[in-house]
């Protein structure tokens, strides 16, 4: 009489193999994800380091708006705000007369060009066009408008705050901050 016994071993041969595999994905997964973390972590950090001012601190005091900025690594303020309701990002730039929004970002928030005239910038000379902006925020402070002109030279994702806007404001820079403050119609020498 021939009796055949199971192998045991064999029968566990593919459920062995099964639980390895499942365990090989779920460290594949495991690590996956966290580098996703990690990079989007180390990406926000980045932008941190160029825009310490993401979400500026902001008040209003005595009916005055205020705006305290933090400089960045590089020692400039950069800021988010909005012009005309849209969000934009902000350098400030006490040497441009005007503000300066670059042709792309001009396109995107639907400003229109005027007249082309020729400026004198620290790159040389070039072409801009006139425009002007209804209404720009950062935080509380809202400033209506307000001179600007499109720039096609420029690439860079930011808008320059120049004299146009920064006129309509007072600031003061200590340390590391500045203090941007709207001016007390009452304060206002002509």
């Amino acid at each position: 009489m021939n009796i055949s016994r199971k192998d045991p071993d064999r029968d566990q041969q593919p459920t062995k193999s099964m639980g390895r595999g499942m365990y090989t994905i779920a460290w594949l997964l495991g690590i996956g994800l966290l580098t996703l973390f990690f990079s989007g972590h180390e990406e926000k950090r980045h932008m941190q380091r160029i825009n310490p001012n993401q979400n500026p601190d902001s008040s209003i005091q005595d009916g005055q708006a205020q705006v305290v900025l933090k400089q960045n690594r590089q020692g400039h303020y950069v800021t988010n705000g909005t012009i005309n309701g849209k969000e934009v990002t902000f350098l400030l730039d006490t040497g441009a007369t005007d503000v300066s929004i670059p042709a792309h970002i001009a396109d995107s928030i639907d400003l229109k060009r005027g007249r082309s005239i020729p400026i004198s910038t620290a790159n040389g000379n070039i072409k801009v066009y006139q425009s002007w902006v209804k209404e720009l925020g950062i935080g509380d402070i809202i400033l209506e408008d307000v001179d600007a002109n499109i720039n096609p030279e420029m690439r860079d994702d930011f808008i320059l705050l120049g004299m146009s806007a920064l006129t309509k404001l007072e600031f003061t820079q200590r340390g590391n901050t500045l203090t941007l403050r709207t001016i007390n119609p009452r304060n206002r020498s002509l």
